[in-house]
């Protein structure tokens, strides 16, 4: 088997880096950045303004309905797929490869990214559909049809992220898994690819209902078990926090190089933390619009589920990725050799000894296994948009624990660099569709934003908004 796979990723390995050398240095880097700004710019800073209000909504949200899951389940899905190997492996990689300044330019991807993350995921609720059996479906596949009349748009990009969620990024989490459990526990790869599809299997098998449930208690279980771990690192050597902000600031322009490599420094930070940002927050990427969609949203207006999702990306970024970054710096094992996890753990350990590297290990399972369920959720969305049935989902399901077993025994550059190039395809059709639908954005803003500031609950109403009513489901919206 392993002659077999060596011989694959000897095929693959140049045709993925000629995709990633085009869209990332040319194209995604910069684009990501320019559509933040410009949502962010057109929409008046909502992602600060109205941060408050994304907290009480997601407080208020937690009713699901016959037609939609809750906005709480929603956003503990797209946690699940957004919190992975990104907050703890991928960290490490981007300060490995980009030093510390990549952090910083983690910050300003999030802080930009809140902004299309919210763009996406109103249009997603916007222009939702029932399914056959009466609940709520969409994403940007949809909106493409629907929104821009473009199918040809919508159908590459639900092939594109059936290929990158339903297969790709299950093994790169599997991965990193299989990393973390052999360093702590000397668990071998054939007992971690076991357990893993057993339990993938027993929740995935139940579709997107089944996967919000398992997320709405494990994900917030874990992610404030391990910002709490972190916090105490902080809080523990806090006369050193202002050196490291600084060293990161530095970093990031460039700084500490010498005067000849100030630009390539610049350069490879940039890279590393927009990269790396975008795949632990995939803001732009048009994942979480289809867990989005999902939701019977409460308020029943479309910008609030945006808004609920836009606080997934603050939290995944700015809280989780940056507790691992500063933990990592502190703890001074930055250039001691290790990747991905491995120096995640080490870091950990510096503080916490051998139980540091175990904690990683059973956090990076948890954020690992969550996220393969996330990750399904979105492909099953994406199937039913291509016409698959009954024997389309069992083929689905059955290829996702395929790709989990191969994730497992996979070399990590291979699977890190196939992950970003899916995810560079899919991020380019959705970043076009959501600037051709721009003015649909903003209107929804401000109609929005106009009722709160009436004291009114927001409530949309299409009868009202004739300009928006072409391809919206009237029946939805009434």
């Amino acid at each position: 088997m392993k002659a077999v796979l060596d011989a694959i990723e000897a095929l693959l390995t140049p045709l993925i880096g000629g995709i990633n050398t085009v869209l990332w240095d040319y194209v995604l880097v910069y684009g990501l950045l320019a559509v933040g700004l410009f949502f962010t710019v057109a929409l008046r800073g909502l992602q600060l303004r109205r941060l408050p209000h994304m907290l009480r909504l997601v407080a208020r949200g937690t009713h699901a309905d016959a037609s939609g899951i809750s906005p709480f389940q929603a956003l503990c899905t797209s946690l699940a797929a957004r919190v992975g190997t990104g907050n703890l492996a991928g960290v490490a990689i981007a300060l490995g490869v980009g030093g510390p300044g990549a952090l910083f330019w983690m910050w300003c991807t999030a802080l930009l990214g809140m902004a299309t993350a919210y763009a996406e995921s109103t249009l997603a609720q916007l222009y939702k559909e029932r399914d056959e059996a009466g609940q709520f479906r969409g994403g940007p596949s949809y909106y493409m049809s629907r929104g821009l009349g473009q199918r040809w748009m919508g159908v590459a990009f639900a092939l594109a992220l059936l290929l990158s969620y339903g297969l790709i990024f299950s093994s790169v989490h599997a991965n990193a898994m299989a990393q973390a459990l052999e360093g702590a526990f000397g668990l071998g790869q054939a007992a971690v690819a076991t357990g893993l599809v057993v339990l993938t299997a027993a929740i995935i098998f139940g579709g997107l209902r089944s996967v919000a449930r398992f997320a709405q208690w494990a994900v917030p279980f874990m992610s404030v078990a391990y910002l709490l771990l972190a916090g105490w690192v902080v809080l523990t050597h806090l006369p050193q926090l202002p050196g490291v902000l600084l060293q990161v600031v530095r970093s990031a322009f460039g700084l500490d190089a010498a005067a000849g490599g100030l630009l390539g420094a610049l350069s490879v930070a940039m890279l590393q933390g927009v990269k790396r940002g975008l795949y632990s927050n995939e803001a732009g990427m048009g994942s979480a619009p289809n867990v989005a969609a999902a939701v019977t949203p409460v308020p029943n207006h479309p910008a609030s589920q945006g808004l609920v999702q836009a606080l997934g990306v603050f939290i995944d970024t700015l809280l989780i990725c940056s507790a691992t970054g500063v933990v990592i710096l502190l703890s001074g094992v930055l250039g001691e050799g290790g990747d991905g996890v491995q120096l995640t753990q080490a870091a950990m350990s510096a503080f916490l000894g051998d139980w540091g590297a175990g904690f990683v290990a059973v956090a990076m399972f948890f954020f690992a296994f969550t996220t393969i369920l996330g990750n399904y959720s979105y492909a099953e969305a994406n199937l039913l948009y291509l016409g698959g049935g009954r024997a389309g989902l069992l083929a689905l399901r059955l290829a996702t624990l395929a790709t989990i077993t191969w994730g497992v025994y996979s070399k990590v550059q291979l699977v890190w660099n196939a992950a970003d190039a899916s995810m560079a395809v899919m991020a380019s059709i959705n970043l076009v569709a959501i600037v051709m639908l721009a003015g649909v954005v903003v209107r929804l803003t401000r109609d929005y934003e106009t009722q709160l500031r009436g004291g009114q609950q927001p409530r949309f109403e299409i009868g009202r908004h004739p300009k928006l009513a072409r391809g919206v489901d009237i029946e939805i919206w009434k």
